[in-house]
């Protein structure tokens, strides 16, 4: 088999300058994700006042930033920043599913 015959991916390296970026970059897409849920899930627990619910949408959109960023600090090609951005959109939607999901299943066994 010839070697130019053969396909290979070609990823390129993250450079050592950086590597701590993408690092810190890749923390906070976990760190700001912690937030967002944590500040809706207590605000539909309404231990928090609904206004905080925007601060929960501040860390989602941060996080959203920040693994985009990610994706651009990686060299990730069109297809798989889309893909990470769709993520991002089911991030912020799944949470809001589970909560009506939630609240209908006690209506419905509440009756």
């Amino acid at each position: 088999m010839d070697l130019e015959q053969t396909h290979l991916i070609v990823r390129p390296e993250i450079a050592v300058n950086d590597f701590l970026w993408v690092f810190l970059d890749g923390a906070f897409v976990l760190i700001f994700g912690l937030f967002y849920v944590a500040f809706y899930t207590l605000v539909k627990m309404e231990k928090l006042n609904k206004n905080y619910v925007y601060l929960a949408y501040a860390f989602w959109a941060l996080q959203a930033y920040c693994m985009y960023a990610l994706g651009v600090m990686i060299q990730s090609n069109d297809f798989t920043v889309k893909v990470m951005m769709m993520a991002m959109l089911a991030f912020l939607v799944v949470p809001h599913l589970y909560y009506y999901l939630m609240i209908q299943a006690d209506k419905r066994y509440e009756q």
